[in-house]
């Protein structure tokens, strides 16, 4: 395994000038199936197993796992390639079986952790579905790793990028079409069964018949239906034309949608209060998470002439539009945004009367590799300075929402304060219901009780939108299951890949995983903030990661590169300037300038840094072994990206150069020489 033993840059046996078609056509099915799967499997796993809300990159670290120790397995005479269909059949057939949801009738929840959860406990559940997640993922690993010696390293790169990307595509093109479960395992199915050895096929048909039927069981229940960001389940409460509906999302009671009326005189106080306590004049009226339409159906009560709703997810939207009593997305005066609500105000020219947060109470993550939610960024200070902005000189401004913690009410209660210049009007009331109001003219308020805040005021910025964090400690159950997620890594790759010592030699390559995947989290927190927390940027994200990491190889497989140690300048001087400006300052830039700027700071660092890896790689004696160890540390970024609780995303760029630095000091001379 060494690169430093008189063969590095030559071609080890079984290398041909040609790669053989055969390879080709099996490397791209392999690397297709196994991006596939893993973002099939982080969705759908979020959908019915609620732990993992507080656990954003759970599933892609047990992904991660897997294809490395499957590229460690291609090195052997065994194979983990026949139980992964029969392993990812009984996951899925377990977990519909014994989903964990929360159970609880009634409107919207935030913040759910006193409830109570139905199903298997935490401690039980994540070992589970990660060693499950693991295992499955491994094997379509293996079959790209075998087919890896059979190439030049960068060759063989190439083609597991590409395949990759057409994973990555695919699944994102079933996001946009709403497609349900089932379409996804019959679309796995098709490169599972090419893959699949002639003597196996009617055996792997049987488990395919078993994993489809568990996903056909989901996808013809009555009244789901899935979103790209949620599997949504619209159950009709009462009589069909009562006007009931209760709308569970990834398994959470997320919205009770009922008539304007029953809401303003019979149900919560939350969705009349705000017209209490702020002025009265509704020419134009924002609602921020519209969702079915309730909040506009009362603003439209109220006498609101304009009504702009806006909600990220497209489905509930229109089940709104299909089944809100009230129909209030059919009156001419609404106009209908399905768009993020941070990128909505930070775009509006329009000035309101009134802008409401209406239960923008996602606790759903933009995708398994960032810690960012889908409201994030609208609860920061920066957020409610747009809001500010984007009010009338008498306008006002109102949340609400079941935030059941006091010091959770106070954070939100301060940020308003902080913005506008006085204190808000605070309504709770004891099933931790609350509204927080506040007008730009102080005197045009009128509020009940005076706020007194209980707690130590701490807002959130930009930079760290970590709403629910309060910041004083790190969970502990985080602290413990990172370690678990460590140590099983260490155990792996010691059982798969042997004594460590023998991969001295690639130790660079691991912690420039560590440092890639910090930086690509730190690119989904900036473009998510930069253009909105939807599925849809999210998805170019990672489309564009793969681009320009199949530029960077493209480069080095036909251009000369200058030597590694001046690659790893450039590095550090594009990180560097990456640190330096600010995300924020690109807020007011227009859209395509504020494009161009954000797509050459988040990617000139990951063009380098794979010019910096192609280099490595291209030189490696063992191209599984490389490429697993490099795998492997991403799961130590994927742990690091923790530190943004504190350190904030910005200060995450000081961590990811200081990966990049050990990197560079571990590479082996003579590959330096050679590089």
């Amino acid at each position: 395994m060494s690169t430093v033993d008189g063969t590095l840059g030559s071609k080890p046996s079984g290398y041909e000038e040609r790669d053989d078609p055969a390879v080709v056509t099996r490397l791209l099915l392999a690397s297709g199936l196994m991006l596939f799967v893993e973002l099939a499997l982080i969705r759908w796993l979020g959908s019915s197993v609620v732990h993992l809300s507080y656990f954003s990159n759970f599933v892609l670290l047990g992904s991660f796992l897997g294809i490395g120790a499957g590229f460690l397995i291609s090195r052997k005479e065994w194979s983990i390639w026949p139980i992964s269909l029969p392993l990812l059949a009984i996951l899925v057939i377990g977990v519909i079986q014994f989903p964990v949801s929360i159970e609880r009738q009634g409107s919207d929840l935030i913040y759910f952790t006193a409830l109570e959860i139905e199903g298997p406990p935490a401690w039980l559940a994540l070992p589970v579905v990660f060693g499950l997640v693991a295992v499955i993922l491994a094997g379509p690993a293996e079959l790209v790793g075998r087919c890896f010696p059979k190439m030049r390293p960068l060759s063989a790169y190439r083609y597991d990028l590409i395949g990759s990307l057409a994973g990555i595509l695919g699944f994102t093109a079933l996001s946009f079409l709403h497609a349900p479960s089932l379409v996804w395992g019959v679309v796995a199915m098709v490169p599972i069964m090419l893959l699949t050895a002639p003597n196996r096929r009617i055996i792997s048909a049987g488990w395919g018949v078993v994993l489809l039927a568990g996903l056909a069981m989901e996808t013809f229940t009555p009244g789901v239906s899935w979103s790209p960001y949620y599997k949504i389940n619209a159950e009709q409460m009462e009589e069909a034309d009562s006007g009931f509906v209760l709308i569970r999302a990834n398994g959470v009671p997320h919205q009770l949608m009922a008539p304007a009326e029953w809401k303003l005189e019979q149900g919560e106080r939350i969705y009349e209060t705000p017209y209490l306590r702020l002025p009265g004049k509704l020419d134009d009226v924002l609602i921020v998470g519209a969702g079915s339409g309730s909040d506009v159906a009362i603003a439209l009560r109220e006498g609101a002439k304009h009504v702009d709703a806006v909600d990220i997810d497209p489905r509930i939207m229109q089940i709104g539009v299909e089944m809100n009593i009230d129909r209030p997305y059919a009156n001419p005066g609404v106009q209908r945004h399905v768009n993020d609500g941070r990128a909505f105000l930070e775009n509006t020219e329009r000035k309101y009367d009134l802008i409401l947060f209406a239960l923008p109470d996602s606790l759903t993550l933009v995708s398994g590799a960032s810690q960012i939610r889908l409201e994030s960024f609208l609860f920061t200070e920066e957020a409610i300075q747009s809001v500010r902005r984007a009010l009338k000189p008498d306008g006002a401004f109102a949340m609400y929402n079941y935030y059941r913690e006091p010091w959770l009410i106070d954070r939100l209660a301060g940020t308003t304060q902080a913005v506008f210049g006085h204190e808000p009007c605070v309504d709770t009331w004891a099933d931790a219901q609350a509204v927080v109001s506040i007008a730009v003219q102080v005197e045009s308020q009128t509020c009940g009780e005076p706020w007194v805040p209980t707690t130590e005021i701490t807002t959130v910025k930009d930079d760290a939108p970590f709403l629910y964090f309060r910041g004083n400690s790190f969970p502990p159950l985080y602290a413990f299951t990172i370690g678990a997620i460590l140590l099983a890594s260490l155990v792996t790759v010691r059982l798969l890949g042997g004594p460590l010592g023998t991969m001295r030699p690639y130790a660079d390559l691991f912690f420039m995983g560590a440092a890639f995947l910090l930086l690509e989290t730190k690119n989904i927190a900036t473009f998510a903030l930069l253009f909105g927390t939807t599925w849809f940027v999210n998805a170019l994200v990672f489309a564009g990661v793969l681009v320009i990491v199949l530029a960077a190889v493209e480069t080095e497989r036909r251009v000369k590169t200058p030597p590694l140690k001046v690659v790893f300048i450039a590095l550090a001087a594009s990180l560097a300037a990456a640190w330096v400006i600010k995300p924020e300052w690109l807020l007011p830039l227009a859209f395509w300038p504020r494009l161009v700027v954000a797509t050459v700071l988040a990617f000139l660092p990951i063009y380098l840094a794979n010019i910096a890896f192609a280099k490595r790689f291209r030189e490696s004696s063992d191209s599984q072994s490389a490429f697993a160890i490099n795998l492997l540390g991403t799961i130590v970024g994927g742990c690091l990206e923790y530190a943004a609780l504190f350190t904030g995303y910005n200060n995450l760029l000081i961590v990811t150069g200081l990966l990049y630095l050990v990197a560079f000091l571990l590479v082996p001379r003579v590959a330096g020489r050679a590089a």
